[in-house]
């Protein structure tokens, strides 16, 4: 999350805030290490660095875990394109029907600006992904809080999706907030979780995260 809070140009942010969720998996330091590594490479900004294009001049190296300046490379052309159409990415999202038809329209227009080619680190919205970073990069666009940085203004927090992972899950089966015997973290659970949460929350049912992911965290620890 300190990613995108460190740039003030909106496309900036934008480009922080999916890079940063797309390569959140593992161990924190790690996950910062990277991080750091990617923007770096990044040099003056990373708007600027998609639209010049000097993204072609990225090499195979590792940023992260499986995740190569090749995955970059693809991710910049992709977002070169989300640019050039929409103008910024709260554009994009919000010329679709909702959320989830935003995120398959993003890898849609991501793939279209890598010769139709699609990649592994974008989730398919379309399939029974559960969307877990894409969620988290628009919690982070459309909340406004401590945390969240609620720069998008047209993509309303009710209409956002719980980013839900292995922690999560735990705790929402043992709150009885999913069903215990179905184990799938999928996009049915997605669906399901949110629309609990919704009956407590309405306006913004993705601010119980912090207190499932938090919960889930310690209980892994102890």
């Amino acid at each position: 999350m300190q990613f995108p809070h460190r740039y003030k140009l909106k496309q900036d942010i934008e480009i922080a805030a999916f890079l940063a969720a797309t390569i959140a998996w593992g161990r924190r330091d790690l996950i910062i290490r990277s991080c750091d590594r990617m923007f770096a490479l990044m040099k003056d900004g990373p708007y600027a660095f998609v639209m010049s294009g000097d993204y072609k001049k990225l090499g195979i190296k590792c940023v992260h875990r499986t995740f190569s300046e090749n995955d970059l490379k693809y991710y910049c052309g992709g977002l070169k394109n989300c640019f050039t159409v929409y103008g910024d990415l709260e554009s994009l999202f919000a010329s679709a029907a909702n959320v989830w038809d935003g995120m398959v329209l993003f890898r849609q227009t991501i793939a279209k600006g890598n010769g139709g080619l699609y990649s592994k680190h974008i989730a398919d919205a379309d399939s029974s992904s559960a969307c877990k970073r894409l969620n988290l990069a628009l919690r982070w666009l459309v909340r406004k809080g401590p945390v969240d940085l609620g720069i998008w203004k047209s993509v309303k927090p009710a209409s956002l999706f719980i980013p839900l992972d292995l922690h999560v899950g735990r705790v929402s089966r043992r709150l009885g907030l999913l069903d215990p015997e179905r184990k799938s973290n999928d996009k049915k659970a997605v669906l399901a979780l949110t629309e609990e949460l919704r009956v407590f929350c309405p306006e913004d049912p993705v601010k119980y995260d912090f207190a499932l992911f938090g919960m889930g965290v310690e209980e892994n620890l102890t």
